[in-house]
């Protein structure tokens, strides 16, 4: 119990460190002093929402991952396991391609990633939403989509390319508080929470489920909405942001075991820190040019995942 306090609390330490490296650090760096004025443009306008969309992003990954890995029992699931952020992609890239303003990319993701979550819940249902059957699903419908992104890049005019390439390798540009992604982490979380108890009962396999009298399919669909919400979510503020729902809850796991009451809270701190520290280096690595943020967590996801391999082995 001392030892998960202890790494609760270097979680909330280094979400606090990340957050102030990503608000003081730029293509323009600012004082410590900053934090402490609330007349900051650069601050308020630029570095805050921004800091806020990384975080939410990555906390939404990080326990829409362990939330996946779960309800898949398959450890190499992430939440774009199921196709869901390729709907996001393709919603967003037919609203790029009709030059529609930036406010209806978010409806444009958020209409793909339902569509293809009722898509999934529809195919899949037959089959009471069992694990094999959703991953099957998942994986067809997400070639499919990435199929149809692909001919939405080939018919894009040169224009509307370069920023198409760039959402879909992962952008945090956001000059808005994502008001909406926030609370739908924090509900999000209490309700993962609340069904803690019930999840680690479920991760110990569908005969010993049942065997406890556990309602496995309800649970099942349960885990599906709300690991679907939240890749939606993600996906709608960050675009495509590979690796951090596949990393982050096999470190959880690796440090804390296999308790969600534990595991998922410090997840979602774990990926917010991280996708906060490469939205950071992604700015300044080759400023005043930015970088798509998935490409740094790409870079630092592979030794990560290589390093977690080696260490079950």
């Amino acid at each position: 119990m001392a030892q998960r306090f202890h790494i609760f609390c270097m979680s909330l330490f280094l979400v606090l460190l990340s957050a102030v490296f990503s608000l003081l650090k730029g293509s323009s760096s600012l004082p410590l002093s900053a934090l402490l004025f609330d007349d900051n443009v650069i601050l308020l306008t630029l570095r805050l929402p921004r800091t806020l969309c990384a975080f939410t992003s990555g906390g939404l990954l990080a326990l829409a991952g362990c939330l996946m890995q779960l309800l898949l029992q398959n450890p190499l699931a992430d939440p774009y396991a199921l196709g869901i952020s390729s709907g996001a992609a393709l919603g967003t890239l037919l609203v790029m391609l009709f030059g529609c303003s930036e406010t209806w990319l978010i409806v444009g993701a958020w209409a793909g990633s339902l569509s293809a979550i009722s898509l999934i819940a529809l195919l899949a249902r037959k089959h009471r939403f069992q694990s094999h059957s959703l991953l099957l699903v998942g994986i067809a419908l997400g070639c499919g989509l990435s199929a149809c992104i692909s001919i939405v890049l080939l018919i894009s005019p040169d224009t509307n390319l370069h920023s198409m390439l760039f959402w879909l390798s992962g952008d945090i540009s956001e000059t808005q508080i994502p008001w909406l992604s926030i609370v739908i982490l924090g509900i999000g979380s209490m309700l993962c929470y609340l069904l803690a108890p019930a999840l680690n009962i479920l991760g110990r396999g569908e005969k010993e489920a049942k065997a406890l009298g556990l309602a496995g399919n309800k649970y099942r669909i349960a885990i599906f909405l709300l690991a679907s919400l939240f890749t939606a979510a993600a996906v709608t503020i960050a675009g495509c942001i590979g690796f951090i729902g596949l990393i982050v809850p096999h470190l959880t796991r690796l440090l804390l075991g296999f308790d969600h009451r534990i595991v998922l809270p410090i997840a979602t701190l774990m990926g917010g820190s991280l996708l906060m520290l490469a939205d950071t280096f992604a700015r300044t690595l080759l400023a005043p040019q930015q970088l798509p943020v998935g490409i740094i967590i790409a870079i630092i996801g592979v030794p990560i995942f290589i390093w977690l391999i080696q260490t079950k082995s």
